[in-house]
Parts: structure tokens; C-alpha cells; sequence
């Protein structure tokens, strides 16, 4: 008991050390600034909690976070979708291939005039544009996943003729999750920055309009503090998505460590 205790808090203080060396750097950097661009983090600090956690965590942050959530939801779902399709045909794959690379080099940003001609400029453009950026990781690692699938497994499924939702859902899917999970956790990430992106054109609300419009008023220290919940924002959903990851993939990681015991 005492020892998985020790453990835990060695673990724990070393993924605590360079986060508080960062933010001792930058209080012990910033502590006698007059710089009017580059506030003392005190300052930040202080105004941090009546900024956000106030009329604007309901209006501008859950308003963000949900249309994150939607345009990461409906990646996810379409990026497996085509991913398994693909990957389980040469055929279709040498077909797509080539128009999946062109759309792939086009940066999402760089859709949003286009998105706001068709979608207009409420949520719905919002939530294409991070569909746009998310949907290119999930889809490409799906089908490097089932591409790679064991073809011993596959003569196995064949042999004991399991149906086609048994083979999808125990074969395909079960064996390409681990590369799936690795384009869902770069999706996450490509998530975050298109949301901020997406609220800086026409927008009424959200964490990106609430930065630019403290940008624009030349209230600093605030739009610092923006700055700093995206990066909180990014990590409490980075925790979420290892929990999630680590239960979903509970039978892979655990394979991995039966091996390293074994070698």
C-alpha cells in the first residue's frame, strides 16, 4: 500500500515539475513588468475568475466546448465510417486516394470564407470548420489501421464464417482501434485550434470572439487569460480522452505490457 502510495506521488511530481517551473518562470519573469503587452502574471492571475468563471463561462465557454464536441463527434463518426470503407477495398482506396491527399494538403482555416458562403455564419459553420480540420487524422489512421489488420485473422473470420457485423465490430474495429484512437487524440488538438478559429469570423460568442474582442479593447491581462484557458481547456480534455482510451483500449495496452514483461 505504502509503495504504490510513493509511487503515485513520484509519478504525480514528475508530471507536476515542469508546469511549475514554467509558471515560476514566467511570475519570477513578468514580477516588475511595465510592459503593457506583457503584464505581470500576478495581474493575470487576479483577474483570471471574474473574467470567466461568470456570465461568460455560460456564455462564451459551454457554447464553445459544445460545438467543439459536435464537430469532434461528427469527425469521428465520419472519418471511421470512410476509413473502414476504404481501407477494406483496394479498389475504392486507389480510387480515393489521390482526391484524398488534395483536400487533405488544404488547410482548414482557409475554408472558413468558403464554409460561411454555404453554412452562413452561425453554429453550423462553426462546427463544419473543426469537421474540416478533425475529420483528416481520424480517416487517415482508420485506414492505415485496417490496412493493417493480421490476414491471419481475417482467414480466421472467414473459416468460422462470422457475419459481416461480427467481423466489423470484433475484427475490423477491434483490431484497427489503437491506430483510430491515435487520429482521434491528434483530431482533439486540430479541435481545439479550429474552434478558437472558427468564433474569430462573425461571431457573437465564444472563447475566440471573447480574445479577440479583449485584443481589440486593449485589455491585456484578460486576453492573457484566454490564452491560459485554452491551454487549461486542452488539458482537462487531453486527461478525459486518456481515461476514456485507457478503458477502451484496456485489452491492447495490456497486451503491450504482457510483452514487455516477457522480453
Amino acid at each position: 500500500m505504502r509503495g504504490g502510495l510513493t509511487k503515485a506521488l513520484r509519478k504525480a511530481a514528475l508530471v507536476l515539475a515542469l508546469p511549475a517551473l514554467l509558471v515560476t518562470a514566467w511570475w519570477a519573469a513578468t514580477a516588475g513588468s511595465t510592459n503593457f503587452f506583457w503584464p505581470p502574471l500576478a495581474d493575470i492571475a487576479g483577474v483570471f475568475g471574474e473574467t470567466w468563471f461568470t456570465g461568460r463561462f455560460t456564455g462564451d465557454v459551454l457554447p464553445s466546448l459544445a460545438r467543439l464536441l459536435a464537430g469532434y463527434l461528427a469527425a469521428l463518426t465520419l472519418g471511421v465510417t470512410l476509413g473502414v470503407a476504404i481501407g477494406s477495398s483496394r479498389t475504392l482506396r486507389a480510387l480515393v486516394e489521390p482526391v484524398l491527399e488534395f483536400f487533405r494538403a488544404i488547410p482548414a482555416p482557409v475554408l472558413v470564407p468558403i464554409l460561411m458562403l454555404f453554412a452562413g455564419i452561425g453554429n453550423g459553420m462553426k462546427v463544419l470548420v473543426i469537421v474540416s480540420g478533425c475529420v483528416w487524422p481520424v480517416l487517415l489512421n482508420t485506414v492505415e489501421g485496417v490496412r493493417g489488420l493480421d490476414e491471419v485473422l481475417r482467414d480466421t473470420a472467414r473459416c468460422y464464417r462470422l457475419g459481416s457485423r461480427s467481423r466489423l465490430v470484433h475484427l475490423v474495429l477491434r483490431g484497427a482501434s489503437p491506430q483510430i484512437a491515435a487520429g482521434a487524440r491528434q483530431a482533439l488538438s486540430i479541435g481545439i485550434i479550429l474552434m478558437v478559429i472558427s468564433e474569430m469570423f462573425a461571431a457573437g460568442n465564444g472563447v475566440g470572439f471573447t480574445i479577440i474582442q479583449f485584443q481589440r479593447s486593449f485589455a491585456i491581462p484578460q486576453m492573457w487569460t484566454g490564452i491560459i484557458l485554452l491551454g487549461l481547456i486542452g488539458i482537462a480534455l487531453s486527461l478525459v480522452f486518456r481515461v476514456v482510451e485507457r478503458r477502451a483500449l484496456g485489452w491492447y495496452t495490456g497486451l503491450r505490457e504482457s510483452h514487455r514483461t516477457e522480453s
